[in-house]
């Protein structure tokens, strides 16, 4: 299985664990980084996931994000057919860092887009062509494989 993890993602287990939704996700996501670690996925990664993360303010916070980027499996290169899908999505109401995360993962046959943006669930929802692949919340994912 091939995903992509939205920044979000990679934010989520340095995020305040006091609430319980926060918690579990990052449960979740640093059980999927388990995984991955043991070679039972495939982690895409892209220019923009190092982008959105170099805007990170917090020092620590960023260092670490970059250190948890470097576990990346494969990179997907910027190409003129990203640049072209990211200005599409954007149409559909994306935000930049969304609709090129969404281009990369597409270009990268990406099977699962994980991400804990709701506005980015919402709005993928909405889309009148549905991209090629999963858009789920890593919780709410492993919760339905697992059960």
């Amino acid at each position: 299985m091939r995903i992509y993890f939205d920044v979000c993602c990679l934010n989520r287990p340095f995020d305040d664990q006091s609430q319980q939704r926060i918690r579990l996700e990052s449960e979740a996501i640093t059980f999927l980084f388990q995984q991955i670690q043991q070679q039972l996925w495939c982690w895409l990664g892209s220019p923009a996931i190092l982008a959105e993360i170099k805007q990170t303010p917090d020092i620590a916070r960023r260092q670490a994000m970059l250190l948890l980027a470097g576990q990346i499996n494969e990179q997907i290169p910027l190409s003129d057919t990203v640049l072209a899908r990211t200005a599409q999505l954007r149409q559909s109401g994306f935000t930049p860092f969304d609709a090129a995360h969404l281009a990369f993962a597409e270009a990268g046959r990406c099977d699962l887009f994980l991400t804990t943006d709701d506005r980015l669930l919402r709005v993928s929802q909405r889309l009148t062509e549905p991209l090629p692949f999963r858009i789920e919340n890593p919780l709410r994912w492993l919760q339905e494989i697992w059960i």
